[in-house]
C-alpha cells in the first residue's frame, strides 16, 4: 500500500495529549504504523553523564500512531490524502483542495 504520510510532510495531530499541534515528520516506521513528529509527543529522558556528553533531563520526540495524524493542506487545515495518476505517475493529492502534494 502506498504511503499517505512521508518524511518531511507538515501534519496536524488529531487525537491525544498533543491534539491540535502541528509539526513536520522527521521519520516514519511503516511496519509499526508510527511516525516521529518534531516537537510533538515529547517525553523527558534521563541520561547519565559520559565523557563526551552532558547528562540530565533531555527531551525526546516519541513515535505517534499514523492514525492520529493528518496532512495539512496549503490553507493550514487537516485533509485526507488521495491518489491519482498524472502523466503516467501516481501522485498524492489533498482531498480538500484537489491539488497535488
Amino acid at each position: 500500500m502506498a504511503a499517505k504520510l512521508r518524511k518531511g510532510d507538515k501534519v496536524i495531530v488529531l487525537a491525544g495529549k498533543d491534539k491540535g499541534k502541528q509539526g513536520e515528520i522527521t521519520s516514519v516506521s511503516p511496519k509499526a504504523g508510527k511516525a516521529v513528529v518534531a516537537d510533538v509527543n515529547v517525553s523527558i529522558r534521563h541520561t547519565r553523564q559520559t565523557q563526551t556528553e552532558q547528562g540530565g533531563r533531555q527531551p525526546k520526540a516519541m513515535p505517534i500512531d499514523l492514525s492520529n495524524l493528518s496532512l495539512m493542506d496549503k490553507n493550514g487545515k487537516a485533509t485526507r490524502v488521495g491518489f491519482r495518476e498524472e502523466d503516467g505517475k501516481k501522485v498524492r493529492f489533498a482531498k480538500t483542495t484537489g491539488e497535488a502534494i
